[in-house]
C-alpha cells in the first residue's frame, strides 16, 4: 500500500507542497508537546481553534504510539470546523489510524471528506485505497470494489488484485451487471473474471479452462498478469470433484416432514443440474435410527465422498464434539456446543439466530443504539432474543425493555409494554406474520407510529398479499432471496438456480419453500466441500442467501433486506458512494 510519512506536520508538508501551498506559518509552527495541555484548552477555545488544538494533540499521541487514543480525539473532530487546508490532514491521520486499528468506521468517516474537497492524486488515492478497504471489512463490497478499482486504473498496481477479488466475488449477479454501465477497460476484465467463475459452478477443470482463455484475452490485465491468490488456491482441486453425495435424512418420527422438504429440493436441484453436473450420484439412507458410525460405514461402502446430514440437532452435537469426521460432512442443523470442533465437519441450517444477529448489526449501522424486543415467551423467543441482545451489546447498544408475549394472544398489551421501559429509538419484533401484523397499528394508536422496526423472515408468509400485509409498511426485515425475488436480486430472472427455483415455487406450500431451497442450497453446498475445507473462509450464492463459512464450520448465511411499501417487500438501498461523488 502507498505510504505517507506519519505525524501532522509530515502529512502537511507533503501533501500541501505537492499541492503548491502550504498554509500560512506551518512550517514555523512547533507543536506542543503535551497533548493533556493542548486538550484542555480546547475546551476554552472557539470551536475553529478548539478542532485544530484537538487535531494537533490528536497528532502527537500518534506519534507517540498512543494510537488508540489519538484515534478517539481524532474522530471526535468537527471536521466542517477546521480551515480548509486542514481538512486534508485530519482525514489522512484519522484514516491512518482506523486502518491500523482495525476500525474501519473511522475510515468510512475520514473517506467522506472524498467529495467535499480537492485533494492532490497521490493522496487521494491513498485515501481512496484505505476506504476500500474499510468498506470491505463492513460488507459494503460493490462500493468497494468500486473504490479499489478506481485506484487500480490509476496506478496498474496488482497488490489490489485480492481485495479487489475479494469484494467482487462476494457481489450478486444483479450487482455485477450494475457495474457494467459506464465502466472502463480495467472494471470490465475483472467483471468478465467474475462472470466465467460464477458461470463454472464449481466445476475446477471447466473453471481453469476459461480462466486461461480470459488471460489470453487479457493480457495486460493486472490480474491476468498475477492471478488472485483465492482462484489459484482452487488448482489443488482438480481431481478431487464430488461425484458421489450420502444423504441422512429420517423416514420416519419428528422432523420427517421437515426432512421430507429438504429432500424434495435436494432431488428437484440435482436432476436440474444433472446436465451441468452429470456424473454426481445422490443415495438417500435413512437416519430414523440415529446409528451415525452405522450410516456412515454404509455410506463409505457404497462409496460415498461427502454426506449430507444429520438434521436432528442431538447428533450434530455428537459429531461437533469429535475430533474428526469419518467423510467430509454438511450437516443440516447446527450443535448445542460453542464451537465446532470436529475437522471435516460443517454446519448449515435456516438459523433465527444468524437473522437476529444480522439485524442488530444492520440496525447499529444504521444509527440506533436504543433497541426494545418483542419476542414469544418460549424456547425459540428465548435463543433468537438471547441472539439480538448478545451482537446488539457488543456493538454498544442498549437494551431499553424486552417484552415476552403470548403467540396466541393480542398484541396490544405486549406492545405497550414495548415503550414502557424508556423511549427505545428502534424494535426488533420476532413474530408469525398474523401476531406482526398487529405491531405497527398498535404502535400508532400509543403515538409511536415512527418508531422503526427491524425483523426478522418469519413476518412474511412468502407470497405478495398487499392487503393482509399493508399494516407491515416501514417494516424492514430480511428473508432468502427465493422468498423476495424483487427486493433481493431485481427480479425472478436473476435468482441463482432459476430452473429448480421455478418447479419448485410452482406448487410449493410457502411454509415448506424455505426448507426445499435449504436441500437446494445444501446440494450445492456438499459438492463444495472440498472447497470450503481447502479455503475455510469461501462463500456461495444460493437460494437462501449468501452462504459463508467460519474457520470452526458453522456456516452463516447473509440475507437481502426488504422493507414492506403498500404491502409489497421492496429493495432497501446500501450505502452507495457514488451519491457523494467519491470515484469521480
Amino acid at each position: 500500500m502507498l505510504k505517507l510519512p506519519r505525524g501532522l506536520l509530515a502529512i502537511v508538508l507533503f501533501a500541501l507542497l505537492m499541492a503548491g501551498c502550504a498554509p500560512p506559518g506551518i512550517v514555523e509552527r512547533v507543536p506542543d508537546d503535551d497533548p493533556g495541555q493542548l486538550l484542555e484548552r480546547a475546551e476554552q477555545q472557539a470551536p475553529e481553534q478548539a478542532a485544530l488544538s484537538r487535531l494537533e494533540a490528536a497528532d502527537i499521541l500518534a506519534r507517540r504510539g498512543q494510537r488508540t487514543q489519538a484515534l478517539e480525539i481524532a474522530s471526535e473532530i468537527d471536521d466542517a470546523r477546521l480551515p480548509a487546508e486542514y481538512r486534508l490532514h485530519w482525514a489522512m491521520l484519522l484514516s491512518e489510524l482506523g486502518e491500523e486499528l482495525e476500525e474501519p468506521w473511522a475510515v468510512v468517516q475520514a473517506g467522506q471528506l472524498l467529495g467535499e474537497i480537492d485533494m492532490p492524486r497521490d493522496a487521494g488515492l491513498i485515501l481512496r485505497e484505505r476506504m476500500g478497504r474499510a468498506l470491505a471489512q463492513i460488507d459494503e463490497h460493490r462500493a468497494a470494489a468500486e473504490m479499489l478499482m478506481y485506484v487500480q486504473a490509476r496506478t496498474d498496481r496488482e497488490a489490489l488484485n485480492d481485495a479487489i477479488w475479494t469484494s467482487l466475488s462476494r457481489l450478486e449477479g444483479s450487482e455485477l451487471a450494475s457495474l457494467r454501465e459506464g465502466a472502463d477497460e480495467l472494471t470490465l476484465g475483472w467483471l468478465g473474471l467474475a462472470s466465467l467463475v460464477r458461470e463454472s459452478d464449481g466445476d475446477i477443470e471447466r473453471l481453469f479452462a476459461r480462466l486461461e482463455s480470459w488471460r489470453e484475452r487479457n493480457p495486460q490485465h493486472p490480474a491476468a498478469r498475477s492471478v488472485p491468490a483465492e482462484l489459484l488456491a482452487l488448482r489443488e482441486l482438480r481431481g478431487k470433484e464430488v461425484r458421489h453425495i450420502a444423504v441422512f435424512l429420517p423416514n420416519s418420527g419428528p422432523l420427517s416432514g421437515v426432512a421430507e422438504s429438504i429432500r424434495a429440493g435436494i432431488r428437484t436441484h440435482h436432476l436440474h443440474s444433472a446436465e451441468r453436473n452429470g456424473g454426481v450420484r445422490l443415495s438417500f439412507l435413512d437416519a430414523s435410527h440415529g446409528n451415525l458410525d452405522a450410516l456412515y460405514s454404509e455410506a463409505r461402502n457404497i462409496g460415498a465422498q461427502v454426506v449430507i446430514g444429520p438434521l436432528d440437532k442431538d447428533q450434530v452435537s455428537e459429531l461437533e464434539t469429535r475430533d474428526s469426521v469419518p467423510l467430509p460432512t454438511l450437516a443440516l442443523n447446527y450443535g448445542a456446543g460453542p464451537a465446532n470442533q470436529a475437522r471435516g465437519l460443517f454446519q448449515y441450517g435456516l438459523s433465527a439466530e444468524d437473522e437476529a444477529r444480522q439485524v442488530a448489526r444492520r440496525a447499529r449501522e444504521d444509527g440506533h443504539r436504543r433497541s426494545a424486543l418483542l419476542v414469544p415467551n418460549n424456547e425459540w423467543g428465548a435463543r433468537v432474543g438471547r441472539a439480538f441482545e448478545e451482537e446488539w451489546r457488543s456493538r454498544d447498544g442498549i437494551i431499553t425493555n424486552t417484552v415476552t408475549y403470548d403467540p396466541r394472544g393480542s398484541a396490544t398489551e405486549s406492545t405497550r409494554r414495548v415503550l414502557s421501559g424508556g423511549r427505545p429509538d428502534m424494535l426488533f419484533l420476532l413474530a408469525l406474520p398474523s401476531y406482526a401484523r398487529q405491531v405497527p397499528p398498535t404502535l400508532d394508536y400509543y403515538d409511536a407510529a415512527n418508531l422503526p422496526i427491524y425483523a426478522t423472515s418469519h413476518l412474511y408468509e412468502g407470497r405478495p398479499q398487499p392487503l393482509l400485509d399493508h399494516d407491515l409498511d416501514e417494516v424492514s426485515f430480511v428473508d432468502i432471496p427465493w422468498q423476495i425475488p424483487d427486493a433481493a436480486v431485481g427480479g425472478v430472472e436473476a435468482l441463482p438456480y432459476l430452473a429448480s427455483f421455478r418447479e419448485l415455487h410452482e406448487d410449493a406450500d410457502p411454509s415448506t419453500f424455505r426448507l426445499m431451497a435449504m436441500g437446494v442450497d445444501a446440494y450445492e453446498l456438499a459438492r463444495r466441500l472440498p472447497q470450503f475445507q481447502l479455503l475455510p473462509e469461501s462463500e456461495m450464492f444460493g437460494a437462501t442467501g449468501l452462504l459463508v463459512s467460519g474457520r470452526d464450520g458453522r456456516i452463516e448465511r447473509r440475507l437481502p433486506w426488504a422493507r414492506f411499501e403498500r404491502g409489497v417487500p421492496r429493495p432497501i438501498l446500501t450505502f452507495d458512494l457514488l451519491d457523494n461523488g467519491q470515484l469521480r
